[in-house]
């Protein structure tokens, strides 16, 4: 059974999304979802970079007030 869970990154500058973005799928198991909220528009090509690097998927991209929201299903 998949569950989401959601980090937030707002505020954040490079590397932080991504490093904590890192931290917490390292806190996930296969097939559940990380939805990730930052504000660092670097993150529009970083996030989706790392998330193939490792294999994992983004599965929806949006931004909501200048919020980037990103969710990832883990490998």
């Amino acid at each position: 059974m998949e569950k989401t869970m959601i980090l937030d990154a707002k505020g954040l500058a490079c590397p932080m999304p991504i490093v904590r973005t890192k931290k917490a799928m390292d806190a996930l198991t296969t097939g559940d979802i990380l939805e990730v909220h930052v504000t660092d528009k670097g993150a529009l090509a970083d996030i989706p970079a790392w998330a193939s690097a490792g294999g994992h998927e983004i599965i929806e991209q949006t931004e909501q007030a200048d919020v980037l929201i990103f969710r990832i299903k883990k490998a």
